[in-house]
C-alpha cells in the first residue's frame, strides 16, 4: 500500500514538473502559433491597446518598451518609446532584447513586422475585433508571460460584459455616425470593435457596410444618411461646429452630438466596458421623447 502511494506521489510530482517545463504556446490573431521556451521576461508592445492588455494580463513588469501614445496605465508612460505604430525604430526594438513583441496586425507597418521576425524575434500579432477577443487576448498574453492574472481579468471582463448586454438588450434601433477624425472625415466600419459596442447599445453604424476598416466619407454622405446621433472621438474644441451648420440633421435638431474619449472607446482593451457603458447612455438619450 505504501509503495503504491509513493508511486502515485512520484507520478504527480513528475506531472507538475512537466507542466512547469511546458512551453507557453498560443495562437495569435493572425492564426500563427506562438511558442516560447519559457514565459516571456522582456516584452515590447507596438500599440497602445496591446500595452493596456499586457498590463491588465499581469505582464506590466515585463514590458521594456512601448509605442507612442501608450499612455495607460500611467506606468506605461515611463517606458522607452520604440516609435509610432506606423513607423517603428527597429534598431531600438532589437537593442531592448525582447523575447516577445506584441504587434498591431492592422496598425503596424507589415514590412517592419516581417523584418522583426526575420531578425529572429517572436511576434504576437494582436487584432481584437470583438469583445470576446479582448477576453481571449488577456488569457493568451497572460499565458505567454506566465501570469494567471490574464485568466482572472478575462473572467471579470466577461462578467461585466454580460451585465452590460443584459441591461441594453431589446432596445429600439438608433442610427449612429461615429467620427474618428475630422479632416479627412473618417469613421469605422462593422469589422471594428467600436461597431460591436454600438450594436450592443442597440445602435446601427450608418457606415458599417463599407469595406475598409477606417473609411473616409464625405459630409454629403453623412447628411444623406441623416444619423440620429453623432459621436466624435477627437478632442478638438471645434469638433461639432461643422455639424451644427447642418441644422436639418436629426442629430443636430435634437442636440444629440456627443464627444467620447477615443483613448477609451477606440482601443480594444479592458476599459472598453466603461466606454461602452457611456456610449449606451448617450444612445439611450436619443430614444427619449
Amino acid at each position: 500500500m505504501a509503495t503504491r502511494l509513493l508511486r502515485c506521489l512520484l507520478a504527480a510530482a513528475l506531472l507538475l514538473c512537466a507542466g512547469a517545463r511546458a512551453e507557453p504556446a498560443v495562437t495569435d490573431d493572425a492564426d500563427r502559433r506562438i511558442a516560447l521556451p519559457s514565459p516571456a521576461t522582456r516584452i515590447v508592445s507596438l500599440a497602445p491597446h496591446a500595452t493596456e492588455l499586457l498590463f491588465a494580463a499581469g505582464a506590466g513588469a515585463k514590458v521594456v518598451g512601448v509605442s507612442d501614445y501608450s499612455d495607460y496605465p500611467p506606468e506605461a508612460r515611463q517606458l522607452p518609446s520604440v516609435g509610432s505604430s506606423r513607423q517603428l525604430d527597429l534598431e531600438r526594438i532589437v537593442a531592448l532584447k525582447p523575447d516577445l513583441v506584441v504587434a498591431w496586425k492592422s496598425g503596424n507597418n507589415p514590412r517592419q513586422v516581417a523584418r522583426l521576425r526575420a531578425l529572429g524575434l517572436t511576434v504576437f500579432e494582436s487584432e481584437p475585433r470583438r469583445f470576446d477577443d479582448v477576453a481571449t487576448s488577456l488569457e493568451r498574453l497572460g499565458t505567454l508571460a506566465g501570469s494567471s492574472q490574464g485568466r482572472e481579468q478575462a473572467a471579470e471582463f466577461r462578467r461585466r460584459l454580460g451585465g452590460l448586454r443584459e441591461r441594453h438588450a431589446r432596445r429600439g434601433p438608433v442610427a449612429v455616425f461615429y467620427q474618428i477624425w475630422p479632416s479627412p472625415l473618417m469613421t469605422l466600419n462593422d469589422a471594428h470593435i467600436v461597431s460591436e459596442a454600438i450594436r450592443l447599445c442597440g445602435g446601427r453604424n450608418v457606415f458599417g457596410y463599407l469595406p475598409v476598416l477606417a473609411p473616409t466619407v464625405s459630409r454629403e454622405a453623412v447628411v444623406k444618411v441623416d444619423p440620429e446621433v453623432i459621436f466624435v472621438s477627437d478632442e478638438r474644441s471645434d469638433a461639432f461646429d461643422r455639424w451644427r451648420t447642418f441644422s436639418h440633421l436629426k442629430a443636430v435638431r435634437s442636440g444629440h452630438l456627443f464627444r467620447i474619449d477615443g483613448g477609451l472607446m477606440n482601443r480594444a482593451g479592458p476599459r472598453l466596458i466603461e466606454a461602452t457603458d457611456m456610449l449606451c447612455e448617450r444612445i439611450d438619450q436619443a430614444r427619449r421623447p
